[in-house]
């Protein structure tokens, strides 16, 4: 059940995307890969994004390995098959980490109220953010592999603020995708577009007191 709040405070809940504002990729490896092969950067992102290709596995309707030979397929008629499925396995299986600096302050609003993770994720998340050690990071996470709709569809931001406890109109939702901040903000959240920690922690900053560790930009806890 959700409910709404009449607290002076402009959120209740934070309702914060995963991917470039919590978790970052190395692509150092597909950029090499694509250099060899004649490629312009980017060319194997561009084909394996593409809606038609991307959808799919972000829906959970097919797998990882799926989406490897989809994007084997793109790259047809631009390099061999071998060379297109390294790249694909390339962006694939390429390393991540997590921002300490947004875990940490995220950790602390999760102090203060609920903290969902809404990801147009796969169906490998779970195992991720295990890796990351990010398993129980938040108090619920909203995969669009597992509900079957991805962001901006209305119905993955109304779970979202269903499991956070709190109405639509009581969340603070964060992305770095434009087009999904503007989908929070007209069903009534306050909206975040992301580009650094900064603004994350400028949004929370009423509840960081002095009674909090403070957190620089550069990563350092102090």
């Amino acid at each position: 059940m959700t409910t709404s709040q009449t607290s002076k405070r402009p959120f209740d809940a934070v309702l914060c995307d995963l991917d470039n504002v919590i978790r970052f990729y190395d692509m150092t490896q597909l950029a090499g890969l694509e250099r060899v092969a004649g490629l312009a950067p980017g060319t194997t992102m561009k084909v394996a994004y593409a809606p038609e290709v991307d959808l799919p596995l972000l829906l959970g309707k097919i797998t990882q390995q799926q989406w490897v030979e989809s994007i084997v397929l793109g790259l047809a008629g631009q390099v061999p098959e071998m060379q297109a499925r390294e790249l694909g396995a390339a962006l694939a299986t390429a390393p991540f980490w997590a921002d300490e600096v947004v875990v940490t302050l995220l950790r602390q609003v999760r102090a203060h109220m609920p903290v969902v993770l809404v990801t147009n994720a796969t169906l490998e998340l779970e195992s991720d953010l295990e890796s990351l050690g990010l398993a129980d990071f938040s108090g619920h996470v909203v995969s669009s592999a597992r509900l079957g709709v991805a962001k901006p569809d209305r119905e993955i931001y109304e779970v979202a603020a269903e499991r956070a406890g709190v109405a639509l109109d009581r969340c603070l939702f964060v992305d770095d995708r434009l087009e999904n901040v503007e989908a929070a903000v007209a069903l009534g959240m306050v909206g975040v577009h992301y580009g650094e920690p900064a603004d994350l922690r400028e949004s929370v900053s009423f509840l960081l007191d002095s009674s909090h560790a403070a957190v620089s930009l550069s990563g350092d806890v102090e």
